[in-house]
């Protein structure tokens, strides 16, 4: 066992300094985020809390009775007050009169919001009936791992009772929907004494009359499943005992950014994904274990956890011991190939004649020998929850595979859920994709003001980012700023030097092992130097070309490489000047050295047509604000240049350009945007002046 019975019971979060004076929809709030904190209670967007309070009617005055439940997409993990659906329970029960039986379930979440109270926009979920009919006061529906691992048993009815008695009873599978919520009423009418019951290949239902009640009654019912599962498991080899074993991590990580490039180029067809790799030790034991692929091949059996990760896995065949990365990378295209024709036979035994057309057929979840799990999703946060689903899987069927035989979801019962006619209203009621949507970006100088506006600019349109820069600190405070405001699923850094091979080559592996890949490269990097050319070093000029030149070079090899493994095309813009196409004196190797990065891109943008690789250029030209190489000598010897002090540079600047207007960061963080958006897919090999206009600098 990976874990000690003390650290896999759970422990209460209730704290009654915290709850007092809280009212019942407080109350349910509170129950619902502390519930929600620990993923061994349920994972990510899974189970739903209710609670039927006393309110007062806005047209009659009267106290009515109201049910509180969580709204249809939310988690209860982060749900604030607005996250939940509220409505008139006198309704509800007044929909009974309407069921005209299961064929015709689905017709009566049309009727939910006639029940609505308060006008109270939050959509309610399928699950509302779960929680109306069940006739005490407060409610939880949780997927706990340990009680899935009963529920997903083949005995599970039998396994219930010896674990619970009378105390929890069982019902067998239903899909959730208005027939389930009869038939939880019906099982509490004649239970009155049950705390809760299990319900089959899907989760559990607890209930109490108070908040607390039910919280504690839901983390006790888990935690005496999870003794029974450790007593009865004890001494049992996981999934049939090892017969891989696992490399090294930093062995695991190189092998994970080889092959997810590759993986990713192959399932992006539709539209871009992100991939996230998991090698936690709950992971690695089942993907080196005996019975993994017999296991994985039954699939999930929790519909939560089957909606995020399909009705399979991919088993990649690596060979730990062999390290056969080539062999795996030779033989990849035929074995997704394959698994896309299985699921769709799998679609077209399972389909009604009302059922959605078929969805992506490529696999969600890629296990690997000695390695780990890759996951792929149309973003970062999505790919990274999709594994958390599969740990819980994972979990589930240590449980059951443990104390009985573990089964998955019938086939049938799976594409029904999958391709369920209200999951695909809800897939239909999700707002367009960003336009840089499953994009990827590197930024080098992504500590500075022109990297880290291109970055923010990037994040805003729905990309994930890698900043590179050498500047550890300052690296270190740009990506704090970013995750706080875009979240830390999508913002990684990493400290490179662009003139080091061995570090630029690291910086695009890590960028493959967090995000599956590189889209756009913005190189960026830069320095600045200023000195008449008698007074110019061969150091102070070789310095310019190293950074400015060769640093260029080695990044966009870089890029050229893991963009061609993707076989998805890409952008490449450099972050030149427009001393690259006018000259200006005391600074003949910053002037070259920039001119050297414009035709390099030229270059480039020869060689990646053919691949669709766009490369094309940005020239600044006079971004103090914010700017790293402004904020040395740089200035100063500028500014001793052209006769005027650093204050008064920025200005002398402005009344140069023809438009009298200062260049900002913002400004050619818009024209990167451009370059890497598709608005701008058949341009390649040009220049945008961001400069306020320089007539030395027309383009000729």
């Amino acid at each position: 066992m990976l874990k000690t019975l003390e650290t896999q019971l759970l422990e209460s979060r209730w704290d009654d300094k915290v709850a007092r004076g809280m009212s019942e929809s407080e109350l349910l709030l509170y129950r619902s985020n502390i519930l929600g904190a620990d993923k061994r209670v349920t994972n990510y967007g899974g189970g739903n809390t209710s609670a039927k309070v006393m309110e007062t009617d806005p047209l009659t005055g009267e106290k009515v009775e109201v049910l509180w439940v969580k709204g249809s997409g939310g988690d209860i993990g982060s749900i604030r007050m607005d996250g939940f659906a509220t409505l008139y329970m006198d309704k509800l029960q007044a929909l009974k009169s309407l069921y005209r039986g299961v064929e015709h379930e689905d017709e009566m979440v049309g009727y939910l919001p006639h029940c609505t109270f308060q006008l109270n926009p939050r959509a309610a979920s399928i699950d509302t009936p779960l929680h109306a009919y069940v006739p005490r006061r407060h409610v939880d529906h949780v997927h706990a791992d340990a009680i899935i691992a009963i529920a997903a048993s083949k005995n599970s009815k039998e396994l219930t009772q010896e674990i619970f008695g009378s105390r929890i009873g069982w019902l067998p599978w239903k899909k959730p929907g208005y027939e389930l919520g009869l038939w939880l009423e019906n099982f509490c009418l004649e239970n009155p004494e049950a705390d809760g019951v299990v319900l089959a290949s899907h989760g559990l239902f607890t209930w109490a009359d108070t908040a607390k009640e039910c919280y504690d009654q839901t983390i006790d019912v888990i935690n005496v499943a999870t003794r029974w599962l450790a007593e009865r498991s004890d001494g049992i080899p996981a999934f049939g005992g090892a017969v891989h074993q696992s490399l090294s991590a930093d062995t695991r990580r190189k092998v994970a950014a080889r092959l997810m490039p590759a993986i990713r180029g192959f399932v992006s067809g539709n539209q871009h994904m992100v991939g996230h790799f998991n090698d936690s030790d709950t992971v690695l034991e089942f993907v080196n274990a005996r019975d993994m692929e017999a296991l994985a091949a039954l699939g999930t059996s929790c519909p939560d956890h089957f909606l995020r990760t399909k009705i399979r896995p991919l088993v990649v065949p690596f060979d730990p011991a062999g390290n056969n990365t080539e062999a795996v990378l030779a033989a990849l295209p035929d074995q997704v190939d394959a698994y896309r024709q299985d699921y769709e036979a799998y679609y077209d035994r399972c389909r009604h004649d009302d059922s959605p057309a078929l969805r992506d057929p490529n696999a969600v979840v890629y296990l690997i020998p000695g390695v780990g799990m890759i996951t792929f999703a149309k973003d970062k946060a999505t790919a990274r929850i999709s594994g958390e689903f599969y740990v819980n899987a994972i979990n589930v069927m240590r449980g059951a595979s443990a104390v009985s035989e573990y089964q998955g979801l019938p086939e049938q019962e799976a594409f029904d859920i999958e391709y369920w006619l209200l999951e695909e209203a809800k897939l239909q009621r999700m707002p367009k994709p960003k336009s840089l949507a499953g994009r990827v970006a590197l930024v080098t100088g992504g500590a500075g003001g022109i990297g880290a506006a291109t970055a923010e600019r990037y994040l805003s349109e729905g990309a994930c980012v890698i900043l590179a820069d050498i500047n550890e600190d300052a690296l270190a405070s740009v990506q704090s700023s970013l995750s706080d405001r875009y979240s830390a699923d999508v913002v990684r850094s990493v400290v490179m030097n662009v003139t080091s091979e061995e570090a630029v080559a690291a910086a695009f592996a890590d960028a493959c092992v967090e995000f599956g890949g590189v889209d756009i490269l913005v190189s960026n990097a830069g320095i600045a130097s200023s000195a008449p050319v008698e007074e110019t070093s061969l150091a102070l000029w070789n310095r310019n070309m190293d950074i400015l030149s060769t640093g260029y070079f080695l990044v966009s090899r870089e890029a050229f490489r893991l963009m061609r493994v993707q076989g998805m095309g890409g952008a490449v813009v450099f972050v030149a000047s427009k001393n690259g196409l006018a000259a200006s004196p005391n600074a003949a190797a910053y002037c070259t050295a920039k001119a050297s990065e414009i035709h390099l891109a030229r270059c480039l943008a020869l060689e990646g047509a053919e691949a669709g690789i766009r490369v094309n250029v940005v020239n600044p030209d006079a971004v103090l604000r914010g700017s790293k190489i402004w904020e040395g000598d740089w200035l100063e010897q500028r500014a001793g240049t052209y006769g005027t002090d650093k204050d008064g540079l920025e200005e002398m600047y402005r009344q140069r350009s023809m438009l009298k207007r200062s260049v900002l960061p913002e400004d050619i963080a818009e024209a990167c945007y451009f370059f890497a958006a598709d608005t701008s897919s058949k341009s390649t090999g040009n220049i945008i002046n961001v400069d306020a206009g320089n007539v030395q600098a027309f383009t000729r």
